[in-house]
């Protein structure tokens, strides 16, 4: 079995008009994995800004965030503490 691992995924959201559907689907897809999330829209800037907290494989992870980075104007990236579960 592989360990688990804890983490912050950061998305940035160029524009979350065209894209907050399918960000929203793939996140309830993987809600099994995840902690807690805060989304904040930054509207001087026409952005919005999701930090998640996600305890799962990193197999899982990986797969929430290629999903997520597949999608146009939606840049991700995941930082891991380095325990192991």
């Amino acid at each position: 079995m592989e360990e688990k691992r804890i983490g912050v995924v950061g998305i940035v959201i160029d524009d979350a008009s065209e894209s907050a559907e399918r960000i929203n689907r793939y996140l309830s897809e993987y809600a099994n994995i995840i902690v807690g999330r805060m989304g904040i829209p930054y509207r001087e800037r026409n952005i919005c800004v999701i930090s998640i907290v996600v305890d799962g494989t990193t197999d899982e992870i990986s797969a929430l965030t290629g999903k997520l980075g597949s999608i146009k104007g939606v840049n991700v990236k995941t930082a891991f503490s380095n325990k192991k579960y």
